[in-house]
């Protein structure tokens, strides 16, 4: 908001907006009617990310990516998740940049530093990318790009080149491999870390692993297989999002930013009932998160949860299982199991792009050939 004083007989303002403005605006009126209904209007559209057609030649010096990320944070719907990817991208990048600059030479150098100077994984590189694109594709579409450039990349751009593999030693890094996590429970597996949950003694241990909250660790597990549901959309459920007499939970925000209703499984239906009786609509249902929605907060309550479960898998001998793994798994069921489609599948698990999706088709292999004369 402008500060104002009076000096005199004049009144004088001063509009600050960093990043959006080189330098402060400094206004001066001798009616302060007239003074208030001008900045009024100046904040108005400063507010939107533009710069009034009068200070063009400002608005000229402060046409750059950050200012084009933040006027595309305030105008459209952008996921958390791209939120906090941008947030990245325009830290890391220098603040000149300017729009004009972002030339396809710019955009193979980009993605290049993010390998051999970041040394990021394929799968991270591709994030970064897509959440710049799809604010660049929103630049282009209004006329302040050209072209998006990132749209011109080559496909397999984030997967490392024998150039990237050399840059990155220099650094004392390596070259990431695609990592696509196929892993499924395989057969005993599931009984066995149910039997570690109910105080089994892990082989070759004198005692049982101390778990406190057991109960909570036990619906969460189940939760997990049954719904396809990311341990972040669980653990943060208020008692209030489980419906039970509809059969759904309802996600109010989940990664992708969207809305989601879930549908449960009776296997789920009967684990919950009993679980959540007694409890206040506006508890939360497990007891590991505070509330609290800060990204520290999220990210220690997901790490803690995270090696709680790492350790029920080692001590059931699931190797190399981590709990995100029981979503795929979940996901694989319904594909098996079930007559569901695509569409309805990704529905249920919050995919945004069926093609994600398309690893699964080849569960339904036997289903297709049933179908064949």
């Amino acid at each position: 908001m402008a500060t104002k004083r009076r000096r005199g007989d004049t009144w004088h303002y001063t509009i600050k907006r960093l990043g959006l403005l080189p330098r402060p605006l400094y206004l001066s009126f001798a009616d302060e009617a007239e003074g208030d209904e001008y900045v009024r209007r100046v904040e108005a559209l400063l507010d939107r990310g533009v710069v009034p057609d009068e200070f063009a030649e400002k608005r000229e010096i402060a046409n750059t990516l950050r200012d084009g990320v933040r006027r595309y944070l305030l105008d459209q719907h952008v996921t958390v998740e791209d939120k906090r990817l941008l947030d990245v991208v325009t830290m890391r990048l220098p603040r000149e940049l300017g729009l004009p600059a972002l030339s396809f030479v710019w955009a193979q150098g980009w993605v290049s530093a993010l390998k051999r100077e970041q040394n990021l994984s394929p799968s991270t590189v591709r994030k970064h990318v897509g959440a710049l694109a799809r604010c660049l594709d929103w630049l282009a579409a209004r006329g302040e790009l050209p072209f998006n450039p990132l749209r011109l990349l080559a496909k397999g751009y984030a997967t490392y080149t024998p150039h990237d593999v050399e840059a990155v030693t220099v650094i004392d890094g390596e070259a990431k491999e695609e990592e696509e996590r196929d892993r499924r429970l395989e057969d005993g597996e599931e009984l066995r870390i149910r039997a570690i949950l109910a105080g089994e003694k892990p082989e070759g241990r004198q005692r049982a692993l101390a778990r406190r909250e057991v109960e909570a660790l036990v619906v969460l597990f189940d939760l997990a297989l049954e719904s396809a549901m990311r341990m972040r959309e669980m653990y943060t459920l208020e008692v209030r999002q489980v419906d039970l007499p509809r059969m759904t939970v309802f996600l109010d925000k989940t990664k992708n930013g969207d809305k989601r209703q879930v549908p449960l499984s009776s296997v789920a239906r009967a684990v919950l009932a009993g679980y959540v009786q007694g409890m206040a609509p506006d508890a939360l249902l497990f007891p590991w998160w505070d509330g609290d929605l800060s990204r520290r907060s999220l990210e220690r309550t997901t790490s803690r949860l995270s090696r709680q479960y790492a350790r029920i898998f080692a001590a059931a001998k699931c190797v190399d299982l981590r709990f995100h793994d029981l979503r795929h798994e979940a996901t694989s069921r319904l594909f098996e199991r079930t007559e569901l489609s695509d569409l309805e599948i990704a529905k249920i698990t919050g995919h945004r792009n069926l093609a994600m999706l398309a690893r699964y088709a080849n569960l339904r292999g036997s289903k297709l050939a049933s179908r064949l004369w």
